[in-house]
């Protein structure tokens, strides 16, 4: 792939020139990747869930190459399958009678291109989210908006938590552990400088397995607003998924099964 970059030097007082430079840039070949996050939120029946196939593209490219008609199942350890259609050519597949039990452990499977891919996961519970409070602030003269989201860990447990805060102009996730808190309130945090009175803001609590805690830790601890394409990358990270066909040929990816705790809070 050759991209073109364009050099402007000033010369003498105000004659320019224009330098053209072509960059090689290789392109890997593409890799499956496995969106598979099976989240059961409280109250509801967690029967319609998904699974999103994709590879990986070319840094530049804008779009993201769906993979169709792979065959997709999750199995649970009693030996019933819920089978995932592809919504047409989306690369989304879809069941609707997903029967999830907290504790339980299930099986993904995915085969597509004559390879399979598997993974498994147990389904984990989490806790109930209490309250969320706010607080508005300033430093260097940029006001932002503090929100944290409080639940109360289990106690004589070892737990794992994933977060999201969704808004119209900002979002953020992270993790947790309660290894140094456990039994006691914890607090999921998001502050912003783009919130507003008005705007509303989706908290999701997840309950996630300590590979999962790692594993996104790792992806977190290596992305940041520095840096740009020709820095040297980051180590891949691998999820849990393994080709049983050819190990070499691996996705990306994570397999997750979370009771879900979602709360919408509206800025004051």
């Amino acid at each position: 792939m050759k991209k073109i970059i364009n050099i402007c030097l000033l010369v003498f007082f105000f004659t320019s020139c224009e330098e053209v430079i072509e960059v090689d840039l290789d392109d890997a070949p593409p890799r499956l990747v496995i969106e598979a996050s099976i989240n059961w939120i409280k109250e509801t029946s967690g029967q319609s869930q998904f699974v999103r196939l994709s590879t990986t593209a070319p840094y530049f490219d804008t779009e993201i190459p769906p993979v169709n008609n792979a065959e997709v199942f999750i199995t649970d350890d009693e030996g019933s399958q819920f089978d995932f259609i592809e919504d047409g050519n989306s690369g989304f597949y879809y069941t609707q009678n997903f029967i999830p039990q907290l504790n339980k452990t299930y099986y993904l499977t995915v085969i597509t291109e004559g390879e399979t891919y598997t993974a498994e996961e147990t389904l984990l519970p989490v806790s109930d989210l209490e309250y969320v409070s706010q607080q508005n602030g300033e430093i260097f003269s940029e006001e932002y908006i503090e929100i944290k989201a409080y639940f109360n860990d289990p106690v004589e447990e070892e737990n794992y938590y994933f977060y999201s805060f969704y808004a119209e102009n900002d979002t953020t996730i992270n993790v947790q552990e309660d290894r140094l808190v456990n039994g006691n309130e914890m607090f999921a945090y998001f502050n912003s400088e783009e919130l507003k009175p008005g705007d509303e803001v989706e908290i999701n609590l997840y309950g996630v397995s300590k590979r999962y805690f790692t594993y996104i830790n790792t992806l977190l601890s290596q992305t940041g607003e520095s840096g740009g394409p020709f820095e040297t990358q980051p180590a891949t990270v691998r999820g849990n998924i393994v080709n049983t066909t050819n190990p070499e040929n691996f996705a990306f990816g994570y397999f997750r099964l979370s009771e879900t705790d979602t709360y919408t809070f509206t800025i004051e």
